[in-house]
């Protein structure tokens, strides 16, 4: 069973945060006393990383999204074309009940 786009393109956007987190944190001791630094620092990293790395991933699971989107929407097209259909018969038979008048020789009423 193959794993899910979307949770492997989390999975590893996650590492690509934590990895350089936990190298800031263990390796530089600045970086203990000034964690916010370093949870910027590994923000930007990761970011880049995701960036030149993770394309495939991330194409892979907006193609999932955009697969589960289309599907969802087609019973909002289905409610959508009954709408319409009945718009559409009801303009018919207006149509028609003033054509009827019209041959009765009474004028239609606004």
């Amino acid at each position: 069973m193959k794993p899910a786009p979307l949770l492997v393109y989390t999975v590893l956007r996650l590492l690509a945060f934590l990895v350089p987190l936990a190298i800031m944190w263990f390796f530089f001791p600045i970086f203990r006393e000034f964690w916010w630094l370093a949870a910027i620092f590994a923000a930007l990293i990761g970011t880049s990383i995701s960036m030149l790395f993770l394309r495939a991933p991330l194409s892979k699971a907006s193609a999932e999204l955009h697969e589960r989107r289309e599907g969802r929407t087609s019973g909002r097209q289905a409610d959508a074309e009954a709408e319409d259909a009945a718009v559409e018969d009801a303009a018919s038979e207006g149509a028609a009940s003033e054509g009827a008048t019209a041959q009765d020789g009474a004028t239609p009423r606004d």
